[in-house]
């Protein structure tokens, strides 16, 4: 057993989105959150910065004496990932692209038709095509750069008309040239807007990865008899810039007003 936190990251809010579904399936852990929305959106910036960012806030959660990081974070999974592993040795780290590819590998077939949207960051590195490609070959992929959503929904315009018409923007006709069925929502933001898109493309099967990570977390927990046996109930949620939206948004995320969890904010200039 292990009662140290786990400790999950992201480039701002878009994380938050994997910390309900973790909570439920593993409710004796804590969680230690760091969201960088003063740099937020990691998106469309150069490699090399978002590896320098990736790495302070890493830096600062091994300083936490956390168990096991997860990367929320599509884009920081695309770029960082095998660097941090071997900047962090002894500390289990998980992305957040292999379970979703794996869910898309098992769920589909040599009809399907899937899309992704990402990031310009994570679509360039190709990494969702390389890794469904490489558990089942030859299946459909089609991907798409949607870089407006992050701010957006950083600033919480979602349930309204200017997200739909963004969304319309960037995915009318990606999905019907490409006839999809499937969509990966390749930035642990937008499962945010997942009612958005499915209000406006109805027929469209949707893989979440913010919800298949935690699937992975638990099996790396148990596998290395790493859970914990009890949780106190203190989660802490740091920030680089402790807006309102951010508290307000951790609060919606988790339905606070409906659990016991005890969440403590703190501010942090890496």
């Amino acid at each position: 057993m292990d009662n140290r936190p786990i400790g999950v990251f992201d480039s701002g809010l878009g994380g938050l989105t994997c910390i309900p579904n973790l909570f439920r399936q593993l409710p004796e852990e804590r969680v230690i959150y760091f969201g960088d929305t003063a740099r937020t959106p990691y998106g469309s910036k150069a490699v090399s910065t978002v590896k320098a960012y990736t790495n302070q806030i890493a830096d600062f959660l091994a300083a936490q004496n956390v168990k096991m990081m997860v990367i929320a974070c599509n884009t920081i999974s695309s770029t960082c990932l095998p660097d941090l592993r071997k900047r962090f040795p002894d500390i289990p780290i998980l992305g957040i692209i292999e379970p979703a590819a794996c869910r898309v590998a098992e769920s589909c077939n040599m009809e399907s038709r899937i899309g992704i949207i990402a990031t310009k960051v994570t679509i360039a590195s190709g990494v969702y095509t390389a890794s469904i490609e490489a558990m089942h070959p030859g299946l459909s992929v089609f991907c798409k750069a949607t870089p407006a959503f992050v701010p957006l929904i950083e600033e919480g315009i979602i349930d309204n008309e200017i997200m739909d018409l963004t969304i319309r923007y960037y995915m009318d006709d990606f999905v019907k040239e490409n006839r999809l069925d499937t969509l990966v929502l390749g930035c642990t933001h937008y499962p945010l807007i997942r009612k958005n898109i499915l209000k406006i493309y109805p027929q469209l099967k949707i893989v979440n990865p913010s919800y298949e990570i935690v699937e992975k977390v638990k099996q790396v927990l148990q596998d290395e008899r790493m859970l914990a046996e009890r949780n106190d109930r203190e989660n802490i949620f740091y920030a680089s810039d402790l807006s309102e939206n951010f508290v307000n948004m951790i609060q919606n995320i988790l339905d606070t007003e409906k659990s016991d969890l005890i969440l403590k904010f703190k501010n942090l200039d890496l």
